[in-house]
């Protein structure tokens, strides 16, 4: 079965989820607002960059998850959804998901985003799995570490080939759709990269590789 793959934040998303979550953490007095706000700033300018220490962002965006009882995270997380995330789902995404699911094209999201921020993202979307950066959880509540390999740059790769080993899948035709030059590890490896909305890094990689260039704005 051909594999359509996804990255979400930028390609899916008319915004960062990761980035977002932070500032609603901010909104909602869940952490010291002027040092958190000042710190996701710059850990998101820094993935855009490309200078990002995968290792360092996730000490600083999982504490919360570990120091933040359940029932309060879910709550804040399902508002979350409502006012932050529902309104940037890019309709045309919806479409293109859609198209590759009338084509029998089995849907995975891959995101460096992690898995308690993305998973009702995904559902939303409806897609078949998701990759996603694992926060760690021991007896039920997370430790703020992270567990395993985050699926990031290279990470997406290891993670994914893991996934196919595990499911049977394969990369025989497949699609891979992102805006970002973090993902060429990724956008090399398939059949099919496409670049979507991409930062300049990116749209000259693809321009001088013949990818397709789409915009889902």
């Amino acid at each position: 079965m051909t594999l359509a793959i996804f990255d979400l934040d930028n390609t899916l998303l008319g915004g960062d989820s990761d980035y977002l979550w932070g500032n609603y953490l901010v909104a909602n007095g869940l952490v010291d607002g002027a040092y958190y706000e000042r710190e996701n700033q710059r850990f998101y300018d820094e993935y855009r960059a490309g200078t990002l220490d995968i290792f360092e962002f996730l000490t600083f965006s999982l504490r919360p998850l570990a120091e933040t009882p359940a029932p309060r995270l879910l709550a804040l997380r399902e508002r979350f959804m409502a006012e932050k995330i529902a309104p940037i789902i890019l309709p045309a995404a919806r479409n293109l998901v859609e198209r590759h699911r009338r084509q029998g094209h089995h849907l995975l999201i891959i995101t460096a985003t992690n898995r308690f921020v993305t998973e009702p993202i995904a559902a939303a979307l409806g897609v078949d799995d998701m990759l996603a950066t694992d926060p760690e959880m021991i007896d039920g509540r997370y430790t703020g570490r992270v567990a395993g390999i985050p699926t990031f740059r290279e990470g997406k790769v290891q993670r994914l080939h893991a996934w196919l080993n595990e499911t049977g899948h394969n990369l025989a035709d497949a699609w891979f759709y992102s805006d970002s030059h973090n993902d060429l590890p990724l956008l090399d490896l398939v059949p099919r990269p496409v670049a979507v909305d991409p930062d300049d890094t990116l749209r000259a990689h693809a321009e001088a590789k013949g990818w397709p260039v789409i915009s889902l704005r």
